[in-house]
C-alpha cells in the first residue's frame, strides 16, 4: 500500500512539472493504475488474512504484479522518448509506436513475473485472436512500418492508391487523405504497405509543374522561348529561386510542341497555376504575333465503286440465274440497278421460316444453307447464282424454309416493288419468271414428295400468274 501512495505521489509531481500535453495524459493513466494497484493493497491488508480465499489469491497473485508493472513501463516509456518542455510528439515515437512500445515492453515483463500462467492463457488466445483479427493485425503493423519509417506525415501532399491527397490523419487500421475535391480517402494501411507511394511534400516541398503547348514551326524556337519566359515571370505562385524551364518537346503534326517547367511549393494550386501560365501565354503570343495553331485535319474522302461497274456485276449474276433467264438485258440492267448489296456472315440468318417477305436474294459470293423448321432438315446449298425467295417476291407467301450464310456470303436483295416498276415497263417479264418460279415450285414439290415432307398440290401456271399480277396490281393481260 505505501509503495502504490508513493508511485502515485511521484507520478503527480512529474506531471505537475511536464508541458508536454501527451505525457501528462500518460502519466494520469499511470497515476490510475498505481491508485489502483494502492488499493488492492489496503484491501488485502486490513479486510483479508493469510490464507488467502479465491479471489483475494487471485488480486495476490496476478492482478497486483500486472498492475505495477503496467503502470511503470506506461511511465518510463512516456517520459522516455518524449520531450518534456515541448508540447509535440517526437518524429520517430508518435502516439500509435509509444502505445506498440508500452504494449510489447508490458508482455515481456508478465511473461518473465507469471510464466507459467502467461503461456497458459496466451497459447490458445493466440491462435483465436491471430486467425479472427488477421486484417486488423496486418493493418496495425503496416501502420506500424508506416510510422516508424516515416514515407509521408500529416500535411504532406502525396498520392495513394492512385489519389493525390492530403494527408489528415494516421491511425492504428487506415489513412485519410482529403483530395482536392474535399473528399475524403480512407486507405487501409496494409494496402499502403504494398503499394507504390509518391510524397510531393519531401525530400522539400518543392514540386515542378509540366504544361505543353503548341505553336506554329514560322515561329522561330528562341523567340519562344523568350516570350514564355517574360510572360511567367511575375505569377506569384511560381517559385522564384527555382528557375524556370521552356524546352522544345516535339515537331508534332501540325506544331512545335514546347514543354513549360516551372516549381511550386503550393502543391496543391498546380491546376490554378497551369491555368494562370495558359492564359498568360496566350496574351503574350497575341501581343507577339506568334500563332497557336488550330488542329490540322486531313480527311480523305472514300470512294465509291463506279455505279457503271456495280450494275454490270449485278446484270451479270442475274443473267446466271434461271428464272432472270429468259429477260432480256435492258430488264436485267434495270432490276440491277434498283437491287441493294448486303453482305451477311457465317452463320447468320437471311430469311427465317414462317417470318413474312415481299423480296428475293440472289448469292453473289459465298454459300447459303436451306432448311426446314422445327427439325433444322438441310434441304439444299447454293453458291453464286443460286437464289431464294422468289414466291415471296411474287405473291407476297411467307418464307417457305430458313436460309442462313455457310461463309461471309454478298446477296442481291429485289423487292416486290422494284419488280413491279421493272415488269411495268416490260409486259411479258411477269409471265415469263413466273412460268419459270411455277415450273421451279413443281420440282420442289417433288423433292419434298421424295422426301416424305408434306406438300400440297401443285399450283396451275394460269392460276399462279393470276395471283403474282394480283400480289404486284398489274393490270395489263399477257
Amino acid at each position: 500500500m505505501i509503495w502504490g501512495s508513493a508511485l502515485v505521489v511521484l507520478a503527480l509531481a512529474l506531471r505537475a512539472g511536464i508541458v508536454n500535453r501527451h505525457v501528462r495524459g500518460r502519466l494520469m493513466a499511470s497515476v490510475v493504475i498505481f491508485a489502483v494497484y494502492a488499493l488492492i493493497m489496503a484491501a488485502l491488508t486490513y479486510y483479508w488474512e493469510p490464507p488467502y480465499g479465491p479471489l483475494p489469491q487471485q488480486l495476490n497473485d496476478t492482478v497486483k504484479p500486472l498492475l505495477l508493472a503496467l503502470g511503470a513501463v506506461n511511465l518510463i516509456v512516456a517520459l522516455a522518448v518524449n520531450p518534456w518542455r515541448v508540447d509535440r510528439l517526437p518524429d520517430r515515437f508518435p502516439k500509435i509506436v509509444q502505445d506498440a512500445i508500452v504494449i510489447g515492453v508490458f508482455a515481456s515483463a508478465a511473461t518473465i513475473m507469471l510464466p507459467e500462467r502467461v503461456f497458459a492463457t496466451t497459447a490458445v488466445g493466440a491462435v483465436v485472436i491471430g486467425f479472427a483479427l488477421q486484417d486488423t493485425l496486418g493493418n496495425l503493423f503496416a501502420g506500424l512500418a508506416i510510422q516508424v519509417e516515416k514515407p509521408f506525415r500529416v500535411g504532406h501532399w502525396v498520392n495513394i492508391a492512385g489519389k493525390d491527397g492530403l494527408v489528415s490523419e494516421i491511425t492504428w487500421r487506415a489513412t485519410k487523405i482529403r483530395t482536392k475535391a474535399g473528399n475524403f480517402v480512407v486507405v487501409p494501411n496494409s494496402v499502403l504497405s504494398r503499394d507504390t507511394i509518391t510524397n510531393y511534400s519531401e525530400p522539400d516541398p518543392e514540386t515542378r509543374i509540366e504544361l505543353e503547348v503548341g505553336v506554329s514551326y514560322d515561329a522561330p524556337p528562341n523567340e519562344v522561348k523568350a516570350t514564355i519566359l517574360r510572360a511567367i515571370a511575375d505569377e506569384p505562385l511560381i517559385l522564384t529561386a527555382r528557375q524556370s524551364e521552356v524546352l522544345v518537346a516535339d515537331f508534332a503534326a501540325s506544331a512545335v510542341t514546347y514543354r513549360i517547367r516551372v516549381w511550386t511549393v503550393d502543391f496543391a494550386a498546380d491546376e490554378r497555376i497551369r491555368d494562370r501560365i495558359r492564359s498568360a501565354v496566350y496574351y503574350a503570343f497575341r501581343r507577339a504575333g506568334i500563332e497557336i495553331p488550330y488542329p490540322v485535319q486531313v480527311q480523305i474522302n472514300r470512294e465509291a465503286p463506279p455505279t457503271a461497274a456495280r450494275d454490270a456485276s449485278a446484270a451479270t449474276t442475274l443473267a446466271q440465274v434461271e428464272i432472270f433467264a429468259a429477260l432480256n438485258s435492258e430488264a436485267r440492267d434495270a432490276l440491277a440497278q434498283e437491287a441493294r448489296v448486303d453482305l451477311y456472315a457465317a452463320g447468320e440468318v437471311i430469311v427465317r421460316q414462317g417470318e413474312p417477305g415481299s423480296s428475293m436474294f440472289v448469292v453473289v459470293q459465298g454459300e447459303v444453307i436451306v432448311t426446314l423448321e422445327p427439325a433444322g432438315q438441310e434441304v439444299a446449298r447454293s453458291g453464286p447464282g443460286g437464289f431464294f425467295g422468289e414466291m415471296s417476291l411474287l405473291t407476297g407467301a411467307t418464307r417457305t424454309a430458313t436460309v442462313r450464310a455457310g461463309a461471309d456470303t454478298v446477296v442481291l436483295e429485289i423487292t416486290a416493288d422494284q419488280f413491279r416498276q421493272v415488269v411495268l415497263s416490260n409486259p411479258t417479264a411477269v409471265e415469263q419468271v413466273g412460268l419459270a418460279v411455277a415450273r421451279r415450285a413443281a420440282e420442289l414439290d417433288e423433292h419434298r414428295s421424295a422426301s416424305g415432307a408434306a406438300s400440297g398440290p401443285s399450283e396451275a401456271s394460269h392460276t399462279f400468274l393470276t395471283r403474282v399480277r394480283r400480289f404486284l396490281r398489274l393490270n395489263f393481260t399477257s
